[in-house]
């Protein structure tokens, strides 16, 4: 049959050569990504045969094999697992098709001080591209079950690959690697040392369901012997904790969450009685890149009665929990169960309440026990745990139990609702809280200058989930959750305000200006008033106490959804001077219409300080140079 010669995609030329000349400090981590591919192909064709039971497929002993050859300075990983078509090896092997595949880039490039580059690799599917940190050359011969066919891969990492079409290829998948020379000052171990594979096995790999044989030479005398099962098949899920390592744990972590950081928890689940299921189940120490996409493979893997049925089982666990790695062994479902019957099975919601409890009541664990993990959790999940707040109603208590926001107390300032409850000061009837798109810009909002004056403490709420979460709920503990951004803001009264005759009078003298504002701005606010929010800022823009904010208006639109455009409230501060100025100038002109100009500025610059852009950008520009001109 002809070879053909192609290019690798150019992300995925510069990830093998990033992956060639890095400076991972653990090279031996190519053999746990071979034999974790091994291990899910062998996973896919069970499963293969047992939704198509006509499948022409050997499922007699599936295992993986590995080989050494000290003559050739060969180590082969093979399969009889699922294997690959010839159109699948062009896909999966010569391309990177993941839309987070610059990001890796940029990660591992900036990882090249030796930091942070071996939690990059298993990420995005490149666990295949880890051999060639090992060798000069590698070959990958495959042959899909069923397929008469089999096709063979070869590249030495610079920039091109082979395919050429195989009619005597096993079924399933061979990576032969033609190893580099040891160099013990690199950390590039002898990988035809038949100790060394061994430790590699039972270190990474132990756990793995396969049986996993070591063939060939395993003496120094070249003497062949029969095959040796490295690894003891032993489901950590069924054991008892007392008899399980923490770092056997770790490495069944690392290999179904294609992670080589240690899990920040681990949380072991035993149900009996009248359904019966083991889980062992991990929360990742850092937040996935692809935690937030919508295409995203989450979910926990799914076994029954140790047979595997499923990766990425989304029924198991609430979306707000999909950052969860773990595995769950059920004793009653049946083997052939699908997706669809899987969401309406009363077995598998009943799980899923039993795990969502465990994990919720873990993330508790660690608030109380250790506050440093749990500072950790919070920074990497807490943003897609809120999502919980609003779709899990069910748990919404627990949820809440466990969920921290910043506050104006203290530049690092956080705290629970119930810490908030507890310092409130007597006559505080509201949680205050404010929304925006960072801490600095809500820190600095016009509607933080009267709670700031007074001392009264503000969450402040920059996930773009608060916008929805905050309504949702709607009070805690008999307290109201109260946007300073919203409605009439009554924070009683201090001993330097105004009387309420004072205050009358003020508004008295204010009404006409007010009203001639409403008019010639009629097209953007719905009112214009004084307001008891503002001591410094000349004005603020407001939404009454039923409107949706603009950034929640802004999201909805992103969803694909028309919403019609919310008039808003504008603010004044009768004590700043601007404002005073355009009174007076507004009572004594019987012709206002250069005053119009300055109306609209003062609304153009409430709309900037909360962070949004003036309606018509280049006559804002206009008319404040115009001001600036005359007061030269």
């Amino acid at each position: 049959m002809p070879t053909e010669t192609f290019e690798f995609q150019v992300e995925a030329r510069q990830l093998l050569q990033l992956m060639i000349h890095s400076v991972y400090s653990n090279k031996d981590v190519f053999l746990r990504e071979l034999v974790s591919n091994a291990s899910d192909a062998l996973d896919k064709l069970r499963l293969a045969k047992l939704r198509d039971d006509s499948l022409d497929a050997d499922l007699s002993d599936l295992h993986i094999e590995l080989e050494i050859d000290k003559d050739t300075r060969t180590l082969t990983v093979r399969d009889n697992g699922v294997g690959m078509s010839y159109d699948e090896v062009g896909q999966l092997i010569g391309t990177i098709a993941n839309s987070g595949t610059a990001q890796l880039l940029r990660e591992l490039r900036d990882a090249q001080d030796g930091t942070g580059t071996e939690g990059l690799i298993g990420q995005f599917g490149v666990g295949f591209y880890s051999g060639f940190m090992v060798a000069d050359e590698v070959t990958l011969l495959t042959r899909r079950a069923g397929e008469g066919q089999g096709t063979r891969w070869t590249s030495r990492g610079e920039g091109t690959y082979t395919l050429e079409r195989v009619d005597d290829a096993p079924q399933g998948t061979s990576v032969a690697l033609h190893l580099k020379p040891a160099d013990p000052d690199n950390q590039l171990h002898d990988y035809t040392s038949v100790w060394k594979i061994k430790e590699i096995v039972k270190r990474y790999s132990d756990f793995i369901t396969w049986p996993i044989r070591l063939v060939g030479e395993t003496g120094g005398d070249g003497e062949a012997a029969g095959p040796e099962t490295l690894n003891s098949m032993k489901a950590l899920w069924a054991r008892s904790r007392e008899e399980v390592s923490e770092e056997e744990y770790h490495e069944l972590y690392k290999h179904i969450g294609h992670d080589w950081r240690e899990p920040l928890e681990t949380i072991q689940l035993q149900a009996e009685g009248t359904f019966e299921y083991q889980a062992l189940l991990f929360v990742p120490s850092h937040a996935p890149h692809d935690l937030f996409a919508r295409n995203s493979g989450h979910g926990l893997q799914l076994y029954v009665k140790r047979v595997f049925i499923m990766d990425d089982c989304e029924a198991l666990l609430p979306p707000y929990l999909r950052f969860v790695k773990g595995v769950v062994d059920a004793q009653d479902l049946s083997l052939n169960v699908s997706r669809e019957i899987l969401q309406q099975d009363r077995h598998i919601r009943m799980m899923q309440r039993r795990l969502t409890k465990k994990v919720l009541a873990s993330v508790k664990s660690m608030m109380t026990g250790d506050t440093e993990r749990y500072a950790t959790f919070w920074r990497e999940f807490g943003a897609v745990l809120k999502e919980g707040l609003v779709t899990d109603p069910d748990n919404r208590d627990a949820l809440l139990a466990v969920t921290s926001f910043a506050t104006t107390r203290g530049d690092d300032g956080t705290a629970t609702l119930k810490q908030y409850v507890e310092r409130m000061p007597d006559g505080q009837d509201d949680i205050w809280f404010i929304t925006g798109e960072s801490r600095e810009s809500i820190d600095s909002s016009p509607h933080m200058e009267a709670f700031r004056e007074r001392g009264i403490e503000v969450l402040l709420l920059t996930d773009p989930v608060d916008e929805m979460w905050v309504d949702a709920v709607g009070e805690y503990e008999g307290k109201r959750l109260r946007s300073i951004a919203k409605g009439e803001v009554d924070l009683g009264a201090r001993e330097d305000d105004r009387s309420e005759g004072e205050r009358q009078q003020q508004a008295e003298e204010y009404a006409g200006l007010l009203d001639w504002m409403r008019e010639r701005l009629d097209e953007d606010v719905k009112e214009v008033r004084l307001s008891t929010r503002l001591t410094v800022s000349p004005a603020c823009l407001v939404a009454d106490a039923n409107d949706l904010t603009p950034a929640l208006e802004n999201m909805y639109r992103a969803m694909g959804q028309e919403m019609p455009r919310t008039k808003r409230i504008l603010e004044l501060n009768p004590d700043h001077a601007l404002v005073k100025g355009l009174n007076e100038a507004y009572g004594e002109r019987e012709d206002r219409s250069d005053l119009t100009d300055t109306a609209e500025l003062l609304h153009s610059l409430a709309v900037l300080a909360e962070g949004g852009r003036p309606k018509d950008p280049a006559r804002f520009v206009r008319l404040m140079a115009d001001r600036l001109e005359r007061t030269l």
